[in-house]
């Protein structure tokens, strides 16, 4: 198969698919099963890259994992962990984030951990500092070199008390698997909590840990001495859910989600009524539908949990294109997302960035020159183009926008959309979507 998807527009979106567990939860939930001295069993599992990667990165620290792709299942068993080569870290990894958060457990186990450079989705800063500003209060000593970062314990790890400047999801990821196996008590002020890292806290407490949640966004763990391994079923992905729903809003269509929930989807849910879509619940998923009518312009703020979700943002402006009035988008989670409006305007939404802070309050972008503000002017009718896929999701939404346009739009760089949607072509058939992939 070719990097490149032709798609044939107009057609509105209907049918049935099914989301399984969420990327960013998921991979985070193999890397914890290092930590355990029994293998674990992680259900719900999706085959996008994102897995594959973790998969092989395990592999190479001696894990052995078992994996029932159509089912759903890995099976870890960590019982022979080992050092890995630099070299097979470094190729594996690619462009992967993941590896930085593999040096808790392996500090743990192992005594050592190394990071090779790092890559990601282009979409704004983000640093690893905070990653080895935490890892350095644990007492562990991190050595920079030309071809990565070398981080070792010279003796067990300690409990700390740390304040996050922004309540990052990677890092109170790293300070989780960190400080459940630390001595002493560890205590995070302006943690996240999004629903991901509450599944995270729910495997570490089948493990063995020792964690409580505050009101306030205060973390608390008591190390201990060994943990187990686990069994769990991971929570759905509420951004792919949500990712289907706008493409649905956005071509008029009727897509019934299986395996979406509403309790993570709160904001979205809202949100996506207050444009004029409409969506049913039950048991086995969710139903996103384009009622008819106009769409209706909005002013929305991407925040962190439990606000609108800064990866619910993009799907949601190509439906925005589809509505009546002005749409004011105010982005505060990453500076640089809205890039992947170059291509919508090309095929002719009318959107214009600007670097103020519009439609909400002040946030930490406003004095620092980003264009993190988006105003959309609607409706527009789209045409097709040819577009280079930017990031995961970006790409998703372009992707959107192709099935929305008339004509046939040539959409490159696709493999990105495979590290966080499964079976995404597939699913597309599904919904009578008309594409050709070579």
């Amino acid at each position: 198969m070719t990097d490149l998807l032709y798609v044939h527009g107009g057609t509105p979106l209907s049918g049935e698919i099914t989301v399984r567990g969420a990327k960013n939860f998921v991979s985070k939930a193999m890397v914890a099963s290092l930590l355990g001295e029994t293998p674990s069993e992680l259900r719900n599992v999706p085959q996008i890259r994102d897995v594959g990667v973790v998969t092989g990165l395990l592999e190479l620290h001696g894990v052995r994992v078992d994996a029932d792709a159509e089912g759903g299942v890995l099976r870890l068993d960590p019982t022979d962990v080992e050092s890995a080569h630099v070299a097979d870290i470094d190729a594996h990894a690619g462009s992967s984030r993941i590896p930085i958060l593999f040096c808790g457990p392996l500090l743990h186990r192992l005594g050592e951990a190394f990071i090779p450079d790092l890559g990601g989705c282009r979409i704004g800063d983000r640093p690893i500092n905070y990653h080895l500003d935490i890892l350095r209060q644990f007492g562990a000593v991190v050595d920079k070199r030309e071809n990565g970062i070398h981080i070792r314990a010279p003796r067990r790890l300690q409990g700390t008390k740390i304040t996050l400047p922004y309540p990052s999801v990677g890092a109170t990821e790293q300070l989780l698997l960190t400080a459940v196996r630390a001595e002493g008590m560890t205590e995070l002020t302006n943690a996240a909590i999004e629903p991901e890292i509450m599944d995270l806290i729910n495997v570490l407490q089948k493990m063995g840990a020792i964690i409580s949640v505050d009101t306030d966004r205060v973390i608390r763990i008591e190390g201990v001495d060994r943990l187990v391994g686990f069994q769990h079923t991971a929570l759905a992905d509420r951004i792919e859910a949500a990712s289907w729903a706008s493409a649905a809003l956005a071509t008029g269509g009727d897509v019934y989600v299986r395996g979406a929930t509403q309790p993570e989807m709160t904001a979205f849910l809202n949100t996506f009524r207050k444009v004029g879509g409409e969506f049913a619940i039950d048991d086995e998923g969710i139903r996103f539908f384009h009622p008819g009518g106009d769409l209706s312009s909005i002013v929305l703020e991407t925040d962190v949990h439990p606000g609108f979700m800064t990866d619910w943002q993009q799907p949601l402006v190509v439906a925005l294109t589809q509505a009546k009035g002005l749409s004011i988008v105010h982005e505060t989670v990453y500076e640089n997302r809205f890039g992947f409006t170059d291509a919508l305007r090309g095929m002719g939404a009318t959107i214009q960035v600007y670097k103020e802070c519009l439609g909400g309050r002040p946030c930490r972008f406003g004095q620092r020159n980003f264009s993190h503000s988006a105003v959309i002017s609607g409706p527009t009718p789209l045409t097709a183009a040819d577009i280079e896929v930017p990031d995961l999701r970006g790409g998703f939404s372009h992707l959107i926008a192709a099935l929305t346009a008339q004509g046939t739009s040539a959409v490159r760089g696709i493999s990105l959309i495979d590290r966080g949607y499964e079976n995404f072509t597939a699913k597309l058939e599904a919904l009578g979507a008309k594409f050709d992939r070579d």
